[in-house]
């Protein structure tokens, strides 16, 4: 890995925090940047040594904000919020998400806006040089204040405490993890304990990486639908684009109406349809899929510039201003977050149910205009594909529970001076489930739209489509007796996963929208 991101003042791009999440990329901060963190570290000082009392820096936090600390106990103070607030239950967080979040808080620290000293923020930084990897749980946060639970479990390790993972997935002692790296754990000073946790970078790390793969499975169901509309003998004149951007003209829509037609070009099946011209009219999931995935391309775009605004911002409370002044703000909540997250959410699970719909379509002999019952090389005997639909119905009907919003929820907390959270963290944390769950049901697609295609023979579909179908005979087998299924299922999966059936494809169309 020879991918290195620069933390400066300016903040980091999207694509830097896949880098670090993702690939492993190294993380460097710009000295530019720890000049100015030290500077404002300066004010922190001055502060901490006067006699009015400074939230986080002089005073307990939370509902106990009005006690005072004496600057005796103040080390005490940051340490005991840390280990207090480490407070997570249940399963371990990926560590894909645990490097978004630590490279997330790491870049607000480094904005100069949060008064801790540069070794805090560099000690961040060589965590996640050194591969190693907080454990972070499940529940602890409730997108308000931060996602504080798991940024306390971050801001533990730093301190030499806590639990962690090296480089390998080996759960290890941390002090014996810091040791091996070269790294000196953290004594923290006033503010920086609060600094550590006080920010919306787990749920913001989580919508970046939706919005990356949803990127790409926005695509994806263009060619799935492509696919099933040669399978189900549709017809192409309805993604023409006089029908799309001049009478209807969102933009999403218009980009999935181009791409689909792209992909049926030169299909024999869709000329051969075209001849007999016996039908006028296709199903709702053929002829409106432009609608509901363009819908979902537009949601993703929203979603993105939400997430851009987020990745602008300098997130802790209290915060420190241009002028030194140390104020407080609200600016911690995950509200702005929280609701795109459940709006991903909702347009995932309508974009699994319109592909669920088309792959029963080509399941029942009724609709699927000439193939045999679920696919099967002998029904009655073989059940063919019958029970891989059970499997993507069984996947939307998850992802309809996961689209009730998280974000519409609150329960107060900190004897009611938190009294009203986001739940931002867990609309993130349902729609990873959900993401996953789409791949799963477009794969099943995949799939049965293959399956169908070959059954077309000897008409041909388009050269898209063949190209996808090659990819995904490699290593999954054409029409024949039932076999176990979920092999197959999982080596759809993995093909859409890798890109691998992507890339094929967009050798022939070029790039899709």
């Amino acid at each position: 890995m020879t991918d290195t991101v620069t933390l400066s003042t300016a903040g980091i791009t999207a694509a830097d925090v896949l880098a670090v999440a993702r690939r492993g990329a190294r993380v460097e901060l710009d000295p530019a940047a720890r000049k100015q963190v030290a500077a404002v570290r300066a004010h922190i000082d001055a502060l901490a040594a006067g006699d009015t009392p400074v939230y986080g820096v002089s005073t307990g936090f939370g509902a106990l904000a009005d006690t005072s600390i004496p600057s005796s106990m103040r080390h005490a103070l940051q340490r005991s919020l840390i280990r207090s607030h480490a407070a997570g239950a249940g399963p371990e967080v990926e560590t894909e998400v645990v490097r978004a979040l630590m490279l997330l808080r790491a870049r607000t620290l480094a904005s100069g806006r949060t008064g801790v000293r540069p070794v805090v923020v560099e000690t961040m930084l060589a965590l996640l040089n050194a591969g190693i990897t907080p454990i972070v749980h499940e529940y602890g946060s409730l997108g308000c204040s931060g996602d504080l639970a798991p940024l306390s479990h971050c801001a533990l390790v730093l301190m030499g405490e806590g639990r962690a993972r090296d480089r390998d997935g080996v759960v290890r002692p941390v002090p014996e993890l810091l040791a091996a790296a070269g790294i000196e754990p953290v004594l923290l000073e006033e503010k920086e304990g609060l600094a550590l946790i006080n920010g919306t970078d787990g749920m913001l790390g989580m919508l970046l990486m939706a919005l990356a793969d949803l990127d790409e499975l926005v695509r994806i169901s263009d060619l799935t639908t492509s696919l099933s509309v040669q399978g189900l003998r549709g017809r192409d004149t309805v993604f023409r684009p006089e029908l799309h951007g001049p009478l209807r003209p969102h933009p999403g829509q218009e980009a999935s109406a181009a791409n689909i037609l792209a992909l049926l070009a030169g299909s024999g099946i869709i000329a051969d349809v075209a001849a007999e011209g016996s039908r006028v009219q296709d199903a709702y999931s053929l002829r409106c899929a432009p609608q509901v995935a363009g819908a979902v391309r537009d949601t993703i775009e929203h979603a993105r510039t939400v997430a851009a605004r987020e990745l602008a911002s300098a997130i802790d409370n209290p915060i420190v201003l241009e002028d030194g002044t140390v104020t407080s703000n609200g600016n911690f909540h995950g509200a702005p977050v929280a609701y795109v997250l459940d709006f991903l959410a909702i347009a995932s699970a309508d974009l699994a149910s319109i592909a669920e719909r088309r792959t029963d379509r080509m399941l029942d002999k009724a609709r699927s205009h000439g193939l045999p019952p679920f696919l099967a090389d002998d029904p009655g005997v073989d059940s063919g594909f019958m029970i891989a639909q059970y499997t993507q119905a069984a996947l939307v009907s998850e992802m309809k529970r996961l689209a009730v919003p998280a974000s519409v929820d609150s329960i107060p907390s900190s004897a009611m001076q938190e009294d009203h959270v986001s739940m931002g963290w867990h609309a993130a944390r349902k729609l990873r489930t959900s993401v996953e769950n789409l791949r799963r049901v477009l794969a099943i697609e995949l799939l049965t739209a293959a399956r169908a295609i070959d059954l077309r023979a000897p008409l041909l579909p388009s050269a898209a489509g063949a190209a996808a179908i090659a990819v995904l005979r490699r290593t999954v087998d054409g029409p024949g007796p039932d076999r176990f299924l979920a092999p197959d299922i999982a080596e759809a999966e993995a093909r859409l996963r890798d890109g691998s059936v992507l890339t094929a494809v967009e050798e022939v169309t070029g790039p899709l929208a």
